[in-house]
């Protein structure tokens, strides 16, 4: 597995896996008929950088690096990860979530915090806690999950 750094010209590729997760509604607090300009704007113009991961020259997953607040916060980075249906459970997340701290660092962020992890994404919040994320906050049913309803979301957060 490759990962780059994803152009405009790169969207193309990307929005079948940005559109297959957000009309699930599972993960993401984007509308389910996020259009492809939206999601042009939200995943690739305005964040600092966009990134692909590919497998054989197939995009199998993509993620975001944007800071998250400016000023006293600006030293605090957030990311946002997709992984191609096709290619769950291959570690493309784990190798994203690696590489993103690596980014991170080489654009001197100190820190990386997501901010609305539905408490129903168990596989994401293991790996990020595995890769030594701490849970420091929860919003009681802040995300409306397709099929379970109201659920907490969790503000995760690592000092890198």
């Amino acid at each position: 597995m490759e990962i780059k750094e994803a152009s405009i010209q790169d969207f193309d590729l990307i929005w079948p896996i940005f559109h297959e997760v957000a009309k699930a509604g599972e993960t993401y607090a984007f509308r389910t008929d996020t259009s492809k300009e939206e999601a042009l704007n939200i995943w690739v113009k305005t964040p600092r950088k966009t990134y692909i991961a590919l497998d054989d020259g197939e995009v199998i997953g993509t993620y975001y690096l944007k800071t998250n607040h400016a000023g006293p916060g600006g030293h605090v980075c957030n990311c946002g990860y997709m992984v191609a249906a096709s290619a769950s459970g291959k570690g493309v997340a784990t190798a994203m979530c690696k590489h993103s701290q690596t980014m991170a660092k080489e654009f001197g962020y100190k820190a990386m915090q997501f901010n609305f992890v539905a408490s129903t994404n168990e596989g994401a919040i293991r790996l990020w806690h595995k890769l030594g994320y701490n849970t420091v906050g929860k919003l009681p049913n802040a995300f409306n999950h397709p099929a379970k309803g109201f659920v907490d979301a969790l503000v995760m957060y690592k000092w890198l």
